[in-house]
């Protein structure tokens, strides 16, 4: 049978990071020769980008191969596309190797694209162009409205402020003749193996807190600021991120530092709401306590490996 490729998927702050990195080694112990990591956080495709999402630094890898980092400048735009096409070549040379491929994030978007059968409708520059040109003149709203008119399931999913979002599902429509709605669901195109951790939201909401006020602590401001100096500001979807866009509101003085950090953990407990309600509806994903703490990360990597050996059977 052919060994099933395994995603730590959930939340922000759950621990995914942490028991992907105690998996990887575990499976070296159980079946060697172990595990390689392939992120799947978007953000932190991102070179630079570190202290805020909580990138896993090199020193703390221990030693094992990390994929689908540092691949993009904070100038670039992230393509759901290119990473579909690269992190599956990642995982065919992880497993030609001999090794396993753990996937580890909380994109889901990308997840899905990376794992699913999932095939990407046409574009049109000139569509795009248009229709992004409206949005930036007339305001997403309107457009999600026209959206909501011609697909409302889909409408449904994207907020009406989400620009890149509403104008590519409307690209779709236009150039494709398809539906958002009607893209592929829930079909793996290779075997694979999701385990979410799960958190209850008290505890989660507790973790973002500590983890922001670490990151602030840690050199977030600095960070930012030499970001900027290599273009963040220009860049359409980096700029964005939780933690750095509250950031740059503060270095431009419409926030203070302390408003800043609240507005910070006020965007990542909705984004782990977000996250969080994007996995409950699949059925194939399953779910294991998260880490209590750092003492509790081998017992979720144990318990994450008993499903994987089990789906292996």
């Amino acid at each position: 049978m052919t060994q099933p490729i395994v995603a730590i998927v959930g939340a922000t702050a759950t621990g995914k990071s942490a028991v992907g990195l105690a998996l990887a080694h575990l499976l070296g112990a159980a079946d060697a020769p172990g595990g390689e990591i392939v992120n799947a956080d978007s953000m932190q495709f991102y070179r630079g980008m570190d202290i805020g999402t909580a990138k896993l630094p090199v020193a703390e890898r221990l030693g094992v191969v990390h994929h689908q980092l540092d691949t993009l400048n904070v100038t670039e735009d992230a393509s759901v596309a290119h990473f579909q096409e690269s992190a599956r070549a990642d995982i065919a040379a992880t497993h030609a190797r001999g090794h396993r491929a753990i996937v580890v994030g909380g994109s889901g978007l990308y997840l899905r694209a990376l794992l699913d059968r999932f095939d990407f409708p046409g574009t049109d520059p000139e569509v795009r162009a248009r229709l992004e040109a409206r949005a930036e003149a007339e305001g997403p709203g309107i457009l999600h409205r026209e959206l909501a008119a011609l697909d409302p399931e889909a409408a449904a999913k994207i907020h009406p402020r989400n620009a890149k979002r509403i104008v590519r599902a409307l690209e779709i429509i236009e150039v494709a003749g398809d539906y958002i709605s009607s893209l592929p669901r829930h079909e793996y195109e290779a075997p694979a193996i999701q385990i979410a951790l799960e958190l209850p939201y008290e505890q989660l909401d507790e973790r973002i807190e500590a983890r922001v006020e670490r990151m602030w602590a840690g050199g977030l401001v600095d960070e930012v600021k030499r970001l900027v100096g290599e273009g963040l500001r220009e860049g359409v979807t980096a700029r964005r991120a939780v933690g750095y866009a509250e950031t740059l509101a503060h270095l431009d003085g419409a926030l203070d530092a302390a408003q800043a950090r609240e507005l910070i953990k006020r965007n990542t407990r909705r984004l782990a709401r977000k996250q969080d309600r994007w996995f409950r509806p699949d059925p194939r994903v399953q779910w294991i306590a998260a880490p209590a703490d750092e003492a509790d990360v081998e017992r979720a990597a144990r318990d994450a490996l008993a499903l994987v050996q089990a789906a292996s059977e």
